[in-house]
């Protein structure tokens, strides 16, 4: 199976109006991509992308919650050749997953996180399939691939786009399409703020998302945090889950 490269292809990015999305328009439309559908909820908030990069971004309306939105997206981008599954949402950091709240939570993030990931994927999967196979990214999370007490809720969600990366995989094959998941650790974005941990830049992470695409990478660990949980995942995920509990636990005594 072929992947597409980024020179000379028609992406689709959700999630693009800001953090690792807004990077990603921005370096795909740099590493030479013809053009980019830019989605977000609020187009306006796309006015400087074009802006700077004229006709080559197409800002979509795209609410990954919205069927109509969804349907519209896969109608206007009937070029696209890579599909990026990039929005997502994280409910209040430190929520414990016996909180009151924790519930809403779960329902908004699985919604954006995994829904909306399933969603796109299933519009977009006859577009790629018309345009030669192409590819889907799935920004996932290494909180997708063990439990962090900080984000017990948004992990879950995270998981379950790792495990719909692989029913993807399995799914599209057949059609041709690369199915690629990306799991990041924290990155310096709005979404991460609260975070207590040293985070990579948004562009760095961008960059080595296109990098490992290109490579033919389907597990991309775009950063140090990630490589190094990673590779204990694949080692020792059980040893992986008490030491990020037992690292949790530390932070809270101290």
């Amino acid at each position: 199976m072929s992947v597409e490269k980024i020179a000379g292809s028609v992406a689709v990015v959700s999630g693009a109006n800001r953090g690792i999305g807004r990077a990603l328009v921005e370096e795909l439309l740099t590493a030479g991509a013809s053009k980019v559908y830019a989605g977000a909820r609020n187009p306006d908030s796309l006015d400087d992308l074009r802006e700077t990069w004229g006709s080559r971004v197409v800002a979509l309306k795209l609410d990954v919650t919205e069927p109509e939105d969804v349907g519209r997206a896969a109608t206007s981008a009937a070029d696209a050749t890579i599909l990026f599954n990039n929005a997502g949402v994280a409910g209040t950091v430190g929520t414990s997953i016996t909180d009151p709240d924790a519930l809403a939570h779960a329902r908004h993030e699985m919604e954006v996180n995994y829904f909306g990931v399933l969603a796109l994927s299933s519009a977009f999967a006859p577009v790629l399939a018309r345009n030669g196979g192409g590819a889907v990214v799935n920004v996932a999370s290494v909180a997708g691939l063990v439990n962090f007490p900080l984000f017990q809720t948004y992990s879950a969600s995270k998981a379950a786009v790792h495990s719909v990366t692989q029913a993807l995989r399995t799914g599209l094959s057949s059609q041709g399409t690369f199915v690629a998941g990306v799991y990041p650790g924290p990155v310096d974005t709005e979404m991460a703020r609260d975070v207590p941990m040293e985070k990579t830049s948004a562009r760095d992470v961008a960059r080595a998302i296109l990098r490992s695409l290109e490579a033919g990478e389907e597990e991309i660990f775009p950063d140090p945090v990630s490589q190094q949980m990673g590779a204990m995942f694949l080692e020792d995920p059980k040893g992986l889950e008490q030491a990020t509990a037992a690292m949790a636990a530390g932070e809270e005594a101290a």
